[in-house]
Formats: structure tokens, sequence, C-alpha cells
């Protein structure tokens, strides 16, 4: 049965001023693989994603939405969780968004540095004149925690990247993020296991663990645990 698949893939990136941003490493090349496994198996797929990152081919079965922030990612992703199947939630989500930037010799004379977080940058690009510069910064939404409010029935895949923890401790935080997040799945992988030949990850549901070695062998784990809940659903 063919499905229609929600896949998001890339990096976010937040505005510092209009020249400037912070953003992470995330290439996307693991949510364009599992996108291109899908097309050629007969799937509908939509890829969430963002100008840097890298994308399939052209394909009548796959269309492109480019994203840049978590809060387009947000606005985005509601109407689309809405209308498929399965969202698998790859993309490297900023943690936190610049609120303001100043130099130190403004945050030497504030007798309350937290009015700063009150005060905005106005100008396009903030001057590099100070040898120091302070940015404040301020948690984004967890964006995997609205999905199964917008569709309880749909398919969630989510991603957790840990850095140098036993494997005990991945796969419970993985869980948590299952019960926290209403996921059926979570693909959990150490940083220490990927290297350019390798991608170690772990497909996780709510009493097992899945291995595959590499980011070929990761997407094709993905797909067929999904195809494999069609049939037997």
């Amino acid at each position: 049965m063919n499905m229609k698949l929600l896949i998001t893939s890339g990096g976010t990136s937040e505005a510092i001023d209009q020249v400037r941003a912070i953003t992470n490493h995330a290439s996307g090349h693991l949510g364009k693989l599992i996108a291109e496994k899908a097309l050629d198996a007969g799937h509908e797929v939509t890829l969430v994603t963002t100008k840097q990152a890298v994308k399939p081919a052209p394909h009548e079965r796959l269309t492109i939405v480019q994203i840049t922030n978590v809060e387009s990612l947000k606005a985005t992703l509601e109407p689309l969780v809405n209308t498929h199947q399965t969202l698998i939630h790859s993309m490297a989500v900023s943690d936190y968004t610049p609120v303001y930037m100043t130099g130190l010799d403004e945050l030497k004379n504030t007798d309350d540095i937290a009015s700063l977080l009150d005060k905005q940058n106005t100008e396009s690009k903030i001057s590099s004149n100070d040898e120091y510069q302070v940015l404040f910064l301020k948690k984004t939404p967890k964006v995997i925690s609205y999905v199964k409010e917008w569709n309880p029935t749909i398919t969630l895949i989510g991603f957790k990247l840990l850095v140098g923890v036993p494997k005990e401790e991945l796969f419970a935080v993985a869980r948590q993020s299952i019960a926290r997040n209403g996921a059926d799945f979570i693909l959990a992988n150490d940083l220490n296991d990927i290297s350019e030949n390798q991608h170690i990850g772990f497909l996780v549901s709510p009493t097992t663990e899945l291995q595959a070695n590499t980011k070929e062998d990761i997407a094709q784990l993905i797909l067929d645990t999904l195809e494999k809940g069609e049939q037997n659903g």
C-alpha cells in the first residue's frame, strides 16, 4: 500500500540580524536518503527542508517545502501533519533563538541584566566595532511535542542525538521522548558512532531496539518498519 510520508531534514537557522544567524551542521543527507527510498518504493513524499540542505532530484511524487527557522517550521508542519499518514522528523531543530546582542559596555552599565531580554536589535547589521559581544538566547518550542496534538492518528518517528553515553542511557532517553511526545519510534544515535562511512542508529520503540550501521541502513530500516506496520494495520 502506498503511503503519504512527511519528512523533515537539514537544520534550522535562527537570525541574529539580517546578515548573521546561528545554525547547526545538519546536512540533510539522511532525510534525503529516506525520501529517495520512499519514492523508489512508490510512496508519496513531502520533504520539509532548508535552502542549504541536500535534496533529492525532482520527482512526480515529491513535494519540497523550504523553511528557515523554528517558527516557520512549526507554522509549516501544522497543516501538513493533518494531511499525511506518517511524519519522519529527522531535522536538527535549533534549541535556542537570538533575543538581543550587545557589547560588554552596555552589559557592565546595566543594573538589571534581565531587563536586556526585553530589548531588540533594530539595525539591519549589528555593529562589529566591539571587541566582544554578548548574545542572549531564548529556548525555542519543541515542535515534535505538538505533532500528536495536531493529528493524534499520525505515525511519528522522532530523532534523538546524544554524545558519548552508554547504550542503556541512549535507549532510556529515547523512550522518555516516546512517552513525552507520543512518538511511535525514536531513531536514537550517538555522535561518537557517526563518521564518514558509519552511522550507527537504533530504531527504538517502547519495547524494542533495532540497530542499523549506516545512513543507508537507517533509511531502509525506517521504511521497512513503516511498510510492515501498514501491512499489519
